[in-house]
Formats: C-alpha cells, structure tokens, sequence
C-alpha cells in the first residue's frame, strides 16, 4: 500500500453528539403542546435559541414516539340522490338560506334569504350579526303576515332549522318542513344562484344600506 496506508487503523469515527438536550428539549414542549407537531416544535426550539438541525430533531422526534396520529378522513354515509320536488304553484315551497359576510372593520354577519321557488321572488332577507332560531322563526311570522302560509319550508341542515323551537312552530302551523339530504349543501340554492350573486354584489358595491333597527 503507498505511503503506509493500513486500513484498519483509519476507520470511520462517529463525531455524533449525545441527544440528551434534544430529547429534554422536544419533550418539554411535546408535555406542555400535546398537540403541536413536528414543524411546530421545531419553530419554537428555533425561537428559543436551540440551533439543532431539523434531520436531527426529526430522528429524535421519531425515536421518541412524538409522532401524532394521522387523522382519519371522515366519510359522510352514500345517500340516494333524491330530485328536489318542484313548486306548481306560488306558496307552495319557500327555501331559506344563510349567506355570510364581513363589514370593513371585521366584524362578521349573516343574511336569512326567503325566496319562493315556483315565483323566483325574495320574499324578504334579514340581517344581523346573530340569527339564532327564535330570529328565524320571527322573521318567518313577519312573511306569513304578507304572503300567506306557505305548503313547504326547504332548508338545510343548519343549527338554527333542525332546532326543537323551528320544529314545533312549524307543527303549530302546519307547514312541512323538508331538509335537504346531508353532504348536498347546494342543494336549496341552485334555482337561487343568481339571487345571492346579485345580492353579494349589492352589498359589495354599498348599493343597499344596512341600518341597525333599536
């Protein structure tokens, strides 16, 4: 061998540093975060001054079992596509629904939307920054002064149209109420595109005025 090479003598030494900080490290902040994941933990460490490098946090990190379990995508149960019934006539079949927005300095608000759908009329729209069942159902007594009973409510899903309170008024009314099947979100607004379309606009171009009522 040239210049006295002997290979057994030149072998590779490890310069790897014990982990011990980094384990203490990553599991001070896993106990006080139990929810933080990697690159989370990694960016406070970094924050708090520790120049570890990232493949080695992660190689600790995984050694320790820090890892969080993957969450399961949640499957919504397959449901028979149903056709929506049609009106024939007008008061037949009203649909509500919510629309939401922001005003300019944040502050967020909702818009119950009437509309008839044999007659493609808004039957009337109320805003407010909450609308909880008991607004809806008050909103709906306002309508039924001027427009009659209708035969059918549509609406989604929501918190505020599967209550008790918007159930039991219905009854007392004798009016039908019909929810769309779950997962089909559209499904009462797509012969009202339009109408949101052009409603969004209107408050977006400041055309309607929102004046707060005492």
């Amino acid at each position: 061998m040239p210049f006295g090479w002997v290979k057994p003598s030149n072998a590779y030494l490890s310069k790897r540093q014990p982990d011990n900080e980094v384990e203490q490290a990553l599991q001070t902040i896993a106990r006080r975060h139990p929810g933080w994941g990697f690159w989370k933990i990694r960016h406070r460490l970094r924050r708090q001054g520790h120049p570890y490098n990232h493949k080695r946090l992660w190689r600790v990190y995984r050694q320790l079992g820090l890892n969080l379990p993957k969450r399961k995508r949640r499957r919504l149960p397959d449901h028979v596509r149903k056709p929506l019934p049609k009106a024939t006539a007008v008061n037949q079949v009203w649909s509500l629904d919510f629309m939401a927005d922001a005003l300019r300095d944040g502050r967020r608000f909702r818009t119950l939307n009437v509309l008839d759908d044999y007659s493609r009329e808004a039957l009337g729209v109320e805003v407010d920054y909450s609308l909880p069942a008991k607004r809806v159902i008050r909103f709906l007594e306002q309508l039924l002064e001027s427009y009659g009973n209708p035969d059918c409510l549509r609406c989604d899903n929501g918190p505020e149209f599967i209550s008790t309170a918007l159930t039991e008024w219905c009854e007392a009314k004798e009016i039908r109420l019909h929810w769309i099947q779950p997962g089909k979100p559209t499904a009462t607004a797509d012969r009202s595109e339009c109408f949101y379309r052009a409603l969004y606009w209107k408050f977006s171009s400041g055309d309607i005025k929102c004046v707060p009522v005492s």
